[in-house]
């Protein structure tokens, strides 16, 4: 508690290669800013070699049964709950943070989804403040289509809701302290920035 307000639990979701050790210490940067931080595993334990590997697993698996398990995962807690994930897992914490009521914020690394177009959760919600990070060259969240999301999503949800930052760099994953593609000072920056994030949720 802070105040009189409940302070909020973050629910963190992990990217195509797994939950791995990289995933864990981000959560566990998180934590030692004060915050409550849930870290659901959705592969059955299954840690993907590559992003390539990943993205066919997932597709192996099924998208549907994978929402099952993190909808299960999220039904499970209680209390004022952000969302944040990695990549993949980004893309988790969105639809809950446009689509669950009650969502305090969300925490968006390399991954965004439009909020116009065809395949979109819909507009952002009033209210629901929301930060975005990733780098400028990488092949996926830069030259994919996701940062001019994010733009658009910054653009529509007003400064004072959310933000963006961009890191100089073309590592997707570069927040995962156990992957090749790890960037320890871009890293350092995106975890204070994220507990400042988090503080001000309350």
């Amino acid at each position: 508690m802070r105040g009189s307000v409940e302070m909020a639990g973050v629910v963190l979701f992990h990217h195509v290669q797994g939950l791995t050790d990289g995933v864990l210490a981000f959560a566990e940067q998180l934590r030692a800013g004060g915050h409550t931080v849930h870290t659901p595993e959705l592969f059955d334990g299954e840690r993907p070699a590559s992003v390539e590997e990943g993205v066919a697993f997932v597709r192996s698996v099924g998208g549907e049964l994978l929402d099952e398990r993190a909808d299960r995962a999220v039904a499970e807690l209680s209390g004022p709950l952000a969302y944040a994930g990695f990549s993949w897992g980004a893309a988790q914490a969105q639809r809950y943070a446009q689509t669950r009521p009650g969502a305090r914020g969300a925490l968006l690394f390399e991954s965004c989804v439009p909020i116009s177009g065809e395949w979109t959760f819909g507009p952002w919600p009033a209210g629901v403040p929301v930060q975005i990070h990733g780098m400028d060259q990488d092949p996926i969240f830069a030259l994919e289509g996701d940062l001019d999301a994010a733009r658009e999503l910054v653009a529509a949800a007003g400064p004072e809701l959310a933000e963006l930052f961009v890191y100089p760099g073309d590592r997707h994953l570069f927040t995962d302290s156990s992957l090749p593609s790890y960037d320890a000072d871009a890293t350092a920056l995106a975890a204070r920035r994220s507990v400042e994030f988090l503080d001000r949720l309350g």
